[in-house]
């Protein structure tokens, strides 16, 4: 390990360009230096608007193109190597019967099957890509925002987290970064404080450290947000004491 100031360290850490041991370490210094923290959950943010704001979307022929394909592409189960021309003849000649036909449809209507099977799947995988690509793109407006306002703050165990509001969109996203797991079967919710009424704001993926997440519902009045952890699914009203309460940049 290196013994490099810690406090020359918040770049490194906000591009996860420090070793393990490092990293430990500074976020150890981060839990007690608060310029640190705050300026670590700024470069993170401004690390997120960057990669964003040059993320480019697959050309929209791409998923009519996987659909045809797939549809048009036959499965085949597995099965022993082909025989010999002449001997698959003989033996087709030898052995069709009625049985053999009935087998031979019975195929073929699992084969339709599993086409029409590859068919939802894909129906599916296409819906997930477009809301994917949707959110990305509305996150990266936000962030590119030429009114985007931001407010970094530290989350406690070296976590940190921004939130980026845009008012002229009338939208806001929270960019958390070095956030611990939550508790098997909860997850963390945002939530906007509109003068003490705190309204849900939407979910984070528990299984991501590191997040840029576009939050629900429009800013409108509200003057901070939060962070709780609840049930999977979420709340209607927060459950749990708050793990963070940030005011919203104006």
């Amino acid at each position: 390990m290196t013994t490099a100031d810690p406090h020359l360290l918040t770049g490194a850490h906000a591009l996860h360009a420090l070793p393990d041991d490092e990293r430990a370490t500074f976020e150890r210094h981060l839990a007690d230096c608060e310029p640190c923290a705050r300026e670590t959950a700024e470069l993170h943010a401004t690390a997120a608007r960057l990669g964003l704001a040059v993320a480019t979307a697959p050309r929209p022929a791409m998923r009519e193109e996987v659909l045809r394909r797939i549809t048009a592409v036959r499965q085949q189960p597995p099965g022993p190597p082909a025989a010999p021309r002449r001997a698959r003849a003989a033996l087709r000649a030898h052995r069709l019967s009625r049985w053999t036909l009935a087998a031979c449809l019975a195929a073929a209507a699992a084969l339709g099957g599993t086409a029409v099977w590859q068919y939802e799947r894909a129906e599916d995988a296409q819906r997930q890509a477009r809301r994917a690509e949707q959110g990305t793109a509305e996150i990266a407006a936000v962030l590119a925002a030429p009114d985007a306002t931001t407010r970094a703050a530290a989350l406690g165990d070296g976590a940190t987290g921004t939130v980026v509001v845009s008012r002229e969109r009338d939208e806001a996203v929270f960019v958390a970064s070095g956030m611990a797991r939550p508790p098997a079967g909860k997850v963390y919710q945002l939530w906007y404080d509109d003068g003490g009424t705190m309204r849900s704001a939407g979910l984070m993926d528990p299984g991501r450290a590191d997040q840029a997440v576009l939050m629900e519902g429009a800013v409108d009045g509200a003057s901070a947000m939060g962070i709780t952890v609840e049930p999977e699914g979420g709340s209607r009203r927060p459950t749990s004491d708050p793990v963070a309460l940030m005011g919203l940049p104006t």
